[in-house]
Order: C-alpha cells, then sequence, then structure tokens
C-alpha cells in the first residue's frame, strides 16, 4: 500500500512539471490591444499661465473740482454707460449760468434794435435824409451788435459745460470695483472717484517662449484648462510680434471660451499647440513604459503562426513630444510595427499574447 501511494505521488509531480512546460493554450496567453505607429506633423504641446485682463478699466475722476452733494453708486454696483455716479454742488453753477443767458438776450435785443436802425436809414422814410455817413455808423453797429452776441452765446456754452460737468456719467457698461468719496468731500481733477471694470469684455494674456512666435499661425490651437480638467478650445485674438529681452517670450492674447466662467485678474492656465512642418512617427501614449532609470521603451508584437496570436518584445524608444494622446518618436521605432497599447503591465520579453479589440 504504502508503495502504491509513493508511485502515484511521483506520477502526480511529473504531470505536474510536464503541465509546465506545456505551451500555453489560446485562452491562458494574455491578453492584449494593439495599436499602429502613425506618421504626421509634429505637434508640440507648450504649458502656458496667464491672467485675465478687462478690456476696459478705468479710474474715473471729476473734470473740475467742487464738493460731492450726492453719490448715487457703490462698490459691487453693476451700472450702465451714462448711469450717474456721483453730482457736485451746483448752485454757484447755476446763478452764473442764469447771469450769462440772461447778457445773450440782451444782446439779441441790442442786434435787433441795430438792424432796426440800419435798415431805416437804409430806406429813409418819411422824406427824411440821412448822410451816408450815418448810414455807415448803423451798419457797423450792427456788426458789433452780432460779436457781441457771439461772445455772450459762446460763454452761455461754457457755462453750460461747466454746469453739465458738475454730473459724473458711467463712460461704459460695468461694475463698480472700488468707490473713494462721498458726499460732502471735495474733490479735485485727477483724483480716482471710482474703480469701473467690464467684467463682460475680457481678454487672456499669457507670455509664450519666443520659440513659438515662428510656429503660430492658423493651424495653432489654444485649450484653457476647466476646473474639472477637460481643455475648452478658444479663439486667438493676436500676438505681439514683440519679445521681452529678459524673460525672452512675447504676448498672446486670447478671448475666454463663452462656457468659462473667468472673471478680471484671475489665473488661468491653457496649453498651447503648435503645428511644425516636419513629419515624424507617433504612437498611442497608453503604449509607453517608463522605468525609474529612465528608460522609455514599448512592446512590439510580431506575428507567429497562429492566428492572432503575437510573440512580444520590448524597445526602447527616444520620444520628441507628446500632443493629444500621442508621444511622437524620434528614434526606436520604423514605422511598420505593431505596438501594445493596453494589457502591456506584467509583460515579459518572449511571451506569446492573443490580439482583442478591447
Amino acid at each position: 500500500m504504502a508503495l502504491f501511494s509513493r508511485a502515484l505521488a511521483r506520477r502526480t509531480v511529473l504531470l505536474g512539471a510536464l503541465s509546465l512546460l506545456a505551451p500555453f493554450t489560446h485562452a491562458e496567453r494574455p491578453r492584449v490591444v494593439l495599436g499602429d505607429v502613425e506618421r504626421g506633423p509634429l505637434i508640440e504641446e507648450i504649458a502656458l499661465n496667464g491672467t485675465a485682463t478687462a478690456q476696459r478699466r478705468s479710474d474715473v475722476s471729476v473734470s473740475i473740482a467742487g464738493l460731492v452733494a450726492e453719490r448715487t453708486a457703490d462698490t459691487g454696483e453693476r451700472i450702465s454707460q451714462g448711469d450717474l455716479l456721483l453730482r457736485l454742488d451746483d448752485e454757484l453753477a447755476k446763478l452764473e449760468h442764469d447771469s450769462v443767458r440772461a447778457q445773450v438776450r440782451e444782446a439779441e435785443s441790442r442786434l435787433a434794435e441795430a438792424r432796426r436802425l440800419l435798415e431805416e436809414g437804409r430806406s429813409a422814410r418819411g422824406g427824411r435824409v440821412i448822410a451816408t455817413t450815418e448810414v455807415e455808423r448803423r451798419s457797423s453797429e450792427v456788426d458789433i451788435s452780432g460779436s457781441a452776441l457771439a461772445r455772450a452765446r459762446a460763454e452761455e456754452a461754457l457755462q453750460a459745460a461747466r454746469l453739465r460737468r458738475h454730473e459724473l456719467h458711467a463712460p461704459f457698461d460695468a461694475i463698480v470695483a472700488a468707490r473713494r468719496v462721498d458726499a460732502g468731500q471735495w474733490v479735485q481733477p485727477g483724483d480716482a472717484v471710482f474703480t469701473l471694470v467690464n467684467v463682460d469684455d475680457l481678454l487672456l494674456d499669457f507670455q509664450v517662449p519666443q520659440h513659438a512666435l515662428h510656429l503660430l499661425g492658423d493651424s495653432a490651437r489654444l485649450l484653457v484648462d476647466r476646473p474639472d480638467g477637460e481643455p475648452m478650445p478658444t479663439e486667438i485674438a493676436t500676438w505681439l510680434p514683440v519679445a521681452d529681452a529678459r524673460a525672452r517670450t512675447f504676448l498672446l492674447r486670447a478671448r475666454p471660451p463663452e462656457a468659462a466662467r473667468i472673471v478680471p485678474g484671475m489665473s488661468v492656465s491653457a496649453t498651447l499647440r503648435l503645428v511644425r512642418d516636419e513629419d515624424m512617427l507617433s504612437i498611442s501614449r497608453d503604449a509607453i513604459n517608463r522605468y525609474p532609470d529612465g528608460r522609455v521603451t514599448v512592446w512590439i508584437a510580431e506575428p507567429t503562426d497562429e492566428d492572432d496570436v503575437f510573440e512580444v518584445r520590448e524597445q526602447r524608444i527616444t520620444e520628441a513630444g507628446s500632443a493629444e494622446g500621442r508621444v511622437f518618436v524620434a528614434d526606436g521605432l520604423e514605422g511598420d510595427e505593431r505596438i501594445v497599447t493596453r494589457g502591456n503591465e506584467s509583460l515579459q520579453p518572449g511571451a506569446e499574447v492573443v490580439a482583442t479589440d478591447d
């Protein structure tokens, strides 16, 4: 009985060893997804940090000195173009304007009388004879009265303009970002009494490395990062073809995406994608294996005699950049290889794998 048990045990061990030497069946081989090596233009991605800038921001001031009689706007309020912000004490200005208007009416009456006398002299009504010199004098009086009226009207316009300047109105639609005056305060021209910011008309300002200047064109794309991580394409408005000699950068301005909630002064992150002229091989980013020593490799799948069965080998590559989910390869591939893009986590050189679609 003991001899039978030992023989049975030896047979079990032998069968186990033979099973290890036997090749994997189709179902037991690792399943992987393969991808092709593609050739196309090299795309460069540049990470940018910028600032949202209001196109219209103004520290508004009064145009004449005066005492603030009324303030009608406060910090945080949204105002429209033409809205009243404050009113200065205008009592003296109104009195001066009324005085000048009276002078205008007086000048108009003097001119009308001078014209009547001139017309009377020229017609010589009632058989009276008026000397030529008297007619000329009356004509000169008309000219003098006309000049006096013009001077009075100009003075009236001046006083009216001064009176209007006792009110400060919003120059554009805006948010009141700061208020620095209140009723009873004396203000002078040049004193910033309100800070107005148009929060609806913004630009995104980025400083871009100078080497990207010659690559900007119709193919360039700018994607603004969203808080949830999904980038949003946005319109490049303009760029300034003048580089900062110290920072070696130039200014690029873009319009915020409509769906973005951006306010003036906010920090904005974006990615600038530039298309270079040269073509280069690229592979899926999922195919890349990175090692602590700096090596970057991919698994190349070579066909065997069985359908959908491949033998893998590891190939070291040199990266030239990455963009849009693909890695550009400067060296290490020929272009006709099949690359393992999924299922490459625990492969070994020479292992056989089965290609699947998912």
